[in-house]
């Protein structure tokens, strides 16, 4: 027998239907993992097993996380990478990478996850492409069991690195972290048998994703790796256009941009998305606007490491799927939505002022644009039969005062992780209050503080300047 929900007397109820609707004082009925009804007083004409009083709070559509490298939350802060641009930060991570290990994995998607959680996220994806050699764990199981614990949809991409300084003196990619193509290959069916679900409300969804950036992917690889997925009718991700020197190194290895490239292995589509993609000339703009590529726009990453600012308001105006994405947190610095949302408001306003997108826009971007890219119809935005996934924002408190002239603006201007109150995904609560319901957050935290500790003095008798003490 499901369980019933209702939330009462929300001051707003943002849908992100297809009008837009912006509902006032009105109610949700959650009946098991589906919102039920949507309206005024309907207490009167129903009885939910929990009524929870929504006064002063604005629910909105869960958020949905369109890039992340999870794994990467245990080397934030580190002295050594500030001032650094793309390509001597990947060098100097790749390097770090090298010592990854289940405990690593496990704790670094806790981090992330829970995060996203805390800041209204109720879907995410994951870009795991460290595979080391000395590893004989399976790093994305790893992973998918950390999702399950926490509560988060997770859709886990299986990344690969099959290009390494060996095969290429431009590499950055330690050889420890480089796999053949058979392995990758049969280990992304493995995932995909055993996870995949295809069924509404899924919460485990597999993509695969070989890494382009720099080249670190040979052409068979990414076109045996297209044929796979479509013939399982699953997604692909990857990097493109993020940094100008790819531009270069393309242009002079390869005779072609980076999307000329991608185009000729069959790399475009409505089941195809890129992160970044801030390096395209008007011409690739229409491209990826007509072939449905998808874009996820990970504006403080792109910041962090100076790479550029993807040219979002072009790609609105153009029709293209674009989502949002927080980008593993080595260079975003943290899992925060709520964060990743104002700076993308900012960073346009900054670049484009009046062109830049509204708030609507933004909020639009990262919840129906992270749905369409992965290709649900499930999640994005609040509706009789929608998956109830939703985030409950408090703006009843001090710092949101005077401030209530618009819920949109109010979130994506002015909100922070503070305003996340409760959060539900497939109808459980797996944020009350603003912490986490599943897990112990406290000692989680002092276990994954340990891990954090030895992963990095195992990296610094390799690395010079690493020593955090």
């Amino acid at each position: 027998m499901s369980h019933s929900i209702l939330l009462k007397n929300a001051d707003w109820i943002i849908t992100m239907d297809s009008n837009r609707r912006k509902l006032y004082r009105q109610d949700v009925f959650i009946e098991g993992k589906v919102i039920s009804k949507i309206g005024e007083h309907l207490e009167k004409t129903i009885k939910p097993d929990k009524i929870i009083d929504a006064t002063g709070k604005i629910i909105l559509p869960g958020f949905v996380n369109t890039h992340h490298h999870c794994w990467q939350s245990l080397v934030r802060n580190l002295p050594m990478v500030h001032g650094l641009s793309l390509v001597p930060w990947l060098h100097l991570m790749y390097n770090i990478f090298q010592d990854v290990s289940p405990e690593v994995v496990a704790a670094g998607a806790t981090v992330a996850l829970g995060d996203l959680l805390k800041t209204g996220c109720t879907t995410s994806i994951d870009h795991h492409y460290i595979h080391p050699k000395q590893v004989r764990e399976n790093l994305i199981d790893v992973e998918i069991k950390a999702a399950e614990k926490l509560g988060i949809r997770f859709h886990p991409t299986r990344g690969s690195l099959s290009i390494g300084q060996a095969q290429s003196p431009d590499s950055h990619v330690p050889d420890t972290l480089v796999e053949t193509m058979d392995d990758i290959m049969i280990d992304s069916e493995r995932l995909i048998n055993t996870y995949h679900d295809t069924e509404r409300f899924a919460m485990v969804q597999i993509g695969l994703a070989p890494c382009y950036y720099g080249l670190d992917s040979t052409a068979d690889l990414m076109s045996e790796t297209l044929k796979m997925a479509r013939h399982h009718g699953i997604r692909c991700h990857s990097h493109l256009a993020e940094g100008k020197t790819e531009t270069a190194y393309a242009i002079e290895k390869l005779g072609c941009r980076p999307l000329e490239y991608v185009e000729k292995l069959g790399w475009l589509g409505e089941d195809i998305s890129y992160a970044h993609g801030i390096h395209f000339n008007d011409e690739e703009l229409k491209l990826i606007a007509e072939t449905g590529t998808g874009i996820a726009h990970c504006p403080t990453c792109n910041m962090f490491v100076s790479s550029g600012v993807c040219r979002v308001p072009d790609l609105l105006e153009l029709g293209a799927t674009v989502g949002l994405g927080v980008d593993g947190t080595a260079s975003s610095t943290s899992s925060n939505m709520m964060t990743e949302i104002r700076v993308a408001y900012l960073v346009h306003q900054l670049t484009y002022g009046g062109r830049g997108p509204s708030p609507e826009q933004v909020l639009e971007i990262a919840t129906r644009g992270g749905a369409k890219i992965l290709g649900r119809d499930d999640i994005g935005h609040l509706a009789e039969g929608m998956a109830a996934d939703l985030a409950m924002m408090d703006w009843s408190r001090l710092q949101y005062a005077g401030g209530k002239n618009d819920p949109v603006a109010c979130i994506v201007t002015s909100g922070d992780a503070r305003m996340v109150d409760t959060v539900f995904v497939n109808g459980k609560m797996v944020v009350q209050k603003g912490e986490l319901t599943m897990i112990d957050e406290n000692s989680e935290a002092n276990q994954i503080n340990d891990v954090a500790s030895e992963f990095l003095e195992k990296a610094a008798v390799r690395i010079d300047g690493l020593n955090r003490h």
